[in-house]
């Protein structure tokens, strides 16, 4: 049975719209089953919903939806820990995880998990991206016509607010630490044969529609970065790799997406002296690459650029901190 757990705190606004997509062809069957939960197993995804200190009407939403939607409240806001409570009560396997915030349907659930069932090297995939940008701010559409296009992003599983794992799958992204960029690290935890994006399945991510919520959104993602590359490091030293004089991990940008490095004058390489941790770090060399093949893309890299800066800036004082437990949340890409 396919498992789909979603971790949500304080997402009353929108939850409903990603249950109503999961359960809007799934069969639903309210006779009695064997473990007592009301849904006779086989019926459709099991579908776990957990509210982690939640102090609006989320629990309510989501347990409106009827018995093929099992609601569990646990009053610490984390998702990390939201995450492993899910993991207690799913029931089986492919098992995806699912953001509140984004629109999942039934069909597509079933190409990930009939993709990862049909493909025994395969240990996790994701689908394929949407974001509508009609109603933005036109810097916000300027940002994502470049960050659509990175190459990290198109082939990273982070960014699209499901991953959807097997059994082996999910004993390795089990052992990582409680991380914000969390979708990042269970990205990077497979090699590139072990991981896919699955195109033919499409999840709706919303992007904010102001410049504000966007920078919000890119200092959370900065911010994710200093720890998941201190997490690297960490990794790295423990295992003897990377020393004094050694290049560092290069790290990636968050849950969002890579924060590139500004624009600087190409150094002579060097050789590795060590292996590198895996990235998804966008550099320079990257945002050259896209206007090189597409010209007319320079003035939104230059907001790329500009938004990049803003969110390095914006995120010193929480790195300096320590300070990688405040969720910066954009709101406005829960309105309408």
């Amino acid at each position: 049975m396919t498992s789909i757990v979603i971790p949500a705190h304080n997402e009353g606004r929108v939850i409903g719209r990603l249950l109503d997509a999961l359960l809007a062809d799934s069969p639903a069957s309210t006779s009695a089953s064997p473990s007592g939960s009301g849904v006779r197993p086989g019926s459709g995804p099991d579908i776990v919903v957990v509210c982690n200190g939640c102090t609006d009407d989320t629990a309510r939403v989501a347990g409106a939806r009827g018995p093929r939607v099992r609601v569990v409240e646990i009053p610490t806001p984390s998702k990390h820990r939201a995450l492993r409570v899910g993991d207690e009560h799913a029931r089986g396997f492919p098992r995806l995880y699912v953001d509140a915030d984004v629109v999942l349907g039934a069909a597509d659930v079933r190409i990930l998990a009939g993709t990862l069932a049909g493909n025994p090297e395969l240990l996790a995939a994701a689908p394929g991206r949407d974001v509508p940008l009609a109603g933005c701010a036109w810097p916000v559409r300027a940002y994502y016509r470049v960050w659509q296009r990175l190459p990290a992003v198109r082939e990273g599983l982070f960014g699209r607010g499901v991953i959807a794992v097997t059994g082996p799958g999910h004993a390795r992204i089990a052992a990582l630490p409680p991380l914000m960029a969390d979708d990042l690290a269970a990205s990077l935890a497979f090699g590139p044969g072990e991981r896919r994006v699955v195109e033919s399945a499409r999840v709706t991510v919303r992007p904010p529609r102001t410049w504000s919520d966007l920078i919000r959104r890119r200092i959370r993602a900065a911010t994710s970065s200093a720890e998941f590359e201190r997490f690297q490091a960490a990794q790295r030293a423990a295992v003897g790799v990377g020393g004094a004089g050694e290049p560092g991990p290069s790290g990636p940008s968050g849950p969002d997406a890579p924060v590139p490095t500004a624009p600087t004058a190409p150094t002579a390489p060097t050789a590795p002296t060590a292996p590198t941790a895996p990235s998804a770090r966008t550099g320079a060399a990257d945002l050259r690459a896209l206007v090189r093949e597409r010209p007319s893309l320079l003035p939104a890299v230059a907001v790329f650029a500009v938004a990049a800066l803003a969110a390095r800036r914006g995120s010193r004082k929480a790195i300096r901190d320590g300070d990688y437990s405040t969720w910066l949340r954009d709101e406005s890409s829960r309105e309408g």
